[in-house]
């Protein structure tokens, strides 16, 4: 547990280094899919670790998260993007087009800087404004 405390303290000091993931006028033009199916328990320990503090996070403001069952239709609005069947499964899509993909949760010490390296993909649309 302090190694979750310590990333979400060094995630909120860098939250502004995601702020330029931002659409022209200001909407989010990128979202972290996670794929998961009833019952999968890497996608519980997934809920119980990163959950409850990834909105917290500059990547949850950045890059929110949307969840999609994969025992459901797939969304229309991602066509764009391959299905996958293993969950769970992280994808970054930017205006319904796949960015990065990670298949599985490797765990809480792990999945940050995965995550970090799938969000570094990401092209910045408006440049960061740093305070002087």
């Amino acid at each position: 547990m302090n190694i979750l405390r310590s990333v979400i303290a060094l995630l909120l000091l860098a939250g502004a280094g995601f702020s330029g993931i931002l659409a022209p006028g200001g909407a989010k033009a990128a979202e972290l899919i996670m794929l998961e199916r009833p019952g999968c328990a890497w996608c519980l320990r997934w809920n119980d670790e990163i959950a409850p503090i990834y909105p917290l996070t500059a990547e949850g403001r950045a890059v929110p998260l949307r969840r999609v069952d994969v025992t459901a239709p797939w969304p229309q609005d991602l066509s764009a993007v391959a299905a996958d069947r293993y969950t769970p499964t992280f994808i970054v899509v930017e205006n319904g087009v796949e960015i990065a993909r990670l298949r599985g949760y490797p765990g809480d010490n792990f999945f940050w800087p995965l995550l970090a390296e799938m969000l570094a993909k990401l092209p910045a649309v408006l440049p960061v404004e740093e305070d002087s």
